[in-house]
């Protein structure tokens, strides 16, 4: 059995809805201190504030790159992770360009994942790539998965959470079997309960990406006789 400290390591945390304010980002902020999140992810304008709330904390900020469609020019991408570094974030979860992957531009997707790493790579920042794996087949899921690592990033990530569909056991386990002994694997949309996230821990995953993290946290089995 998991522990909520060893569930809490492994959550990314989000809040990412467009209606969030400045007052959601300090609840959330004060949130993942107290249960020891691993990580606050946030939209770019938001990155300087949770980044001052969580000084001295052990939870980290992560910040969307290209969010949420994936279809914004590698020279943006590029910038929004600079930008987003010298805010405060210490990791990026990019949306590869969806459309570039499915139009067969294998070399575009390549190169800016590349880019992004390399600007990344500058602070010292992790970079996970989200495929928004519900817009594609199996096989293009482990094609993905490729291209991600052979582009140097550290995790593949499988959703947004605004796309048509959440992450599945069967998704993680063609991530796991592709990649998952040389990167790290992120279970993101629909992870709203305990047994959904240990799920995917046991699966592999090593982070979770998490709107309702009180929820998961707190349905985590009591031990002993409580």
């Amino acid at each position: 059995m998991y522990t909520k400290e060893e569930i809490a390591k492994t959550i990314d945390h989000a809040v990412l809805k467009p209606f969030a304010t400045d007052e959601d980002i300090v609840t959330n902020a004060k949130m993942c201190d107290q249960r020891g999140v691993m990580s606050l992810c946030v939209r770019p304008t938001d990155v300087k504030l949770a980044a001052e709330k969580l000084a001295g904390s052990e939870t980290v900020v992560s910040m969307v790159v290209g969010f949420p469609h994936g279809s914004n020019k590698t020279e943006t991408k590029v910038l929004e992770t600079k930008l987003g570094a010298a805010d405060g974030a210490v990791e990026f979860d990019m949306v590869m360009n969806i459309g570039k992957f499915l139009s067969g531009d294998l070399d575009y997707v390549k190169n800016e994942i590349a880019a992004v790493v390399t600007e990344a790579k500058k602070t010292g920042a992790l970079v996970k790539v989200i495929q928004e794996t519900c817009f594609l087949s199996n096989e293009q899921v482990a094609k993905a998965c490729e291209i991600c690592f052979e582009a140097g990033a550290d995790f593949v990530k499988t959703s947004t959470g605004f796309g048509d569909g959440p992450a599945t056991p069967e998704v993680i386990d063609i991530m796991m079997k592709t990649v998952g002994d040389k990167m790290g694997v992120k279970a993101s949309g629909g992870v709203r309960s305990y047994e959904t996230a240990v799920g995917y821990l046991k699966q592999g995953c090593k982070r979770l990406g998490v709107g309702s993290t009180e929820a998961v946290l707190d349905g985590v089995p009591a031990e002993g006789d409580y």
